[in-house]
């Protein structure tokens, strides 16, 4: 059973062909309003979320089909000792499709071996989210037109950032990609993703402190928040959370092209100042991820030969 764990379970091929059926839901959303007629979604958040949560939930609908689910998982058996194998056969009993977000790295995987339909993890603790990476890919692919020669500035918590390490795994696979890693000393890209993706496929980065020195060569900058649950020591929290804030000063050496992107929910890493820009792409992100889920949402059923 075809599941999504890991960014790098899609071909290159495969990732094209999802911005491309999700660039034709864009312009023909008729055309695929009653696809998932019949289908239920699961969707297994251990974990608070907002917009992922909704954003696979309000895919779903335009789909045409329904969803089931909780959202914490205080409300579902694993309060009570559930595994999450168990929890995984239990839902296949009554969904098409799952989607779960889970503290715990791995565990989306440990569900897609049990589980008897596909299962999409919706972010597992500080080690993937790959649909979060299909909507930043889409919005790359729609603000720049393209995937290839661009200058990636990765702002913020590079450390415990799941969403900064799918993306550097998808965006390695394209000719001419430079990283810029802009991070405090303590939140640095573990040196795990700088050896098995950087280094190995010979992919150009620097590592800089200093956000105001790497702004004028960057087409994308993706900021992130510094993560208040991944931290076990409230002082390093507070003393590293504020460490870059972008604002309209810190844009003026920027190219006029730049694509400002975060995976939201942001804290005060951004401005509210710049959401007037016509550079700020993050919240055109959430809706292009929305289109991306509905792509994917499809491709597996099709796979599963239940649509």
């Amino acid at each position: 059973m075809r599941s999504l764990i890991n960014i790098l379970d899609l071909s290159v091929d495969e990732i094209n062909e999802l911005v491309a059926t999700a660039e034709d839901i864009i312009e023909n959303p008729a055309k695929y309003a009653e696809v998932c007629h019949g289908k239920k979604l699961a969707t297994l958040f251990f974990e608070p979320s907002t917009r992922t949560r909704l954003s696979f939930e309000a895919a779903m609908i335009e789909l045409g089909g329904s969803v089931i689910g909780f959202s914490e998982a205080s409300s579902s058996s694993a309060a009570k000792g559930e595994s999450v194998a168990d929890t995984a056969k239990v839902i296949s009993c009554y969904a098409d499709i799952i989607a779960m977000r889970h503290p715990k790295e791995g565990a989306p995987y440990v569900a897609s071996l049990n589980a008897s339909v596909p299962v999409i993890n919706a972010g597992d603790g500080g080690h993937n989210h790959p649909t979060q990476t299909l909507a930043d890919l889409l919005t790359i692919k729609r603000e720049t037109g393209r995937f290839d020669s661009l200058t990636v500035g990765l702002c913020g918590d590079l450390k415990f950032g799941r969403t900064v390490h799918s993306l550097i795994e998808a965006m390695s696979r394209y000719a001419n990609v430079k990283f810029v890693l802009i991070s405090p000393e303590e939140l640095k890209l573990p040196s795990y993703v700088k050896r098995d993706v950087l280094k190995k496929n010979n992919i150009p980065y620097v590592q800089t402190t200093s956000l105001e020195d790497a702004m004028p060569e960057l087409d994308i900058l993706y900021m992130t928040r510094v993560q208040r649950e991944r931290f076990f020591n409230e002082e390093d929290y507070l003393r590293l959370k504020d460490s870059y804030i972008l604002d309209t000063k810190k844009l003026e050496n920027a190219k006029d092209s730049l694509v400002v992107m975060h995976p939201l929910p942001r804290v005060n890493e951004i401005s509210v100042s710049v959401d007037d820009d016509p550079r700020a792409c993050y919240f055109k992100q959430v809706l292009y991820g929305k289109y991306m889920r509905m792509a994917l949402i499809m491709k597996l059923l099709k796979e599963a030969g239940t649509i």
